[in-house]
């Protein structure tokens, strides 16, 4: 007979692991995609960022993907390598760091444009079950930042 008071760490009782399968799949799904573009999924999340905003502060970046320093900086870097961005430090307060879309990483944006369509063709979710996990989603990520 089991005991009821471990219950709560059986993984199918957990909220984290289907979340976590979740993001795995799809961001497999996205690889084949992001490979003729040459981008990691995190590097393409940044160019989402990149391209709707052309010019951040790392910090700013960070708060958007909810990525910390530690994990932009060889981010950054290797986006630069590629040409795809450039860093530079603020003129007005040097702590800052600047990130600007090169003219390059702007071309990308015409070859990814059909990836989000590509990529929620395979969901099996219709559009209504879409935005309400979109919204439950974002509710739990409002809700750790507060803290």
């Amino acid at each position: 007979m089991e005991d009821k008071n471990y219950d709560a760490l059986k993984l199918e009782n957990q909220l984290c692991f289907p979340l976590y399968a979740c993001s795995r799949e799809i961001i497999k799904r996205y690889k084949p995609h992001l490979d003729k573009l040459d981008l990691t999924y995190t590097q393409y999340i940044a160019m989402m960022v990149m391209w709707e905003r052309r010019q951040v502060n790392v910090k700013e970046l960070g708060e958007y993907l909810y990525l910390d320093s530690g994990t932009l900086t060889p981010l950054l870097k290797k986006m630069e390598q590629k040409g795809y961005v450039a860093r530079a430090r603020s003129e007005r307060d040097e702590r800052n760091l600047i990130v600007t879309v090169t003219d390059a990483g702007m071309a990308l944006r015409d070859k990814a444009v059909d990836i989000p369509a590509a990529i929620g063709s395979c969901t099996n979710l219709t559009r209504e079950e879409s935005e309400t996990l979109y919204g439950l989603l974002y509710k739990i990520l409002r809700a750790e930042s507060e803290e």
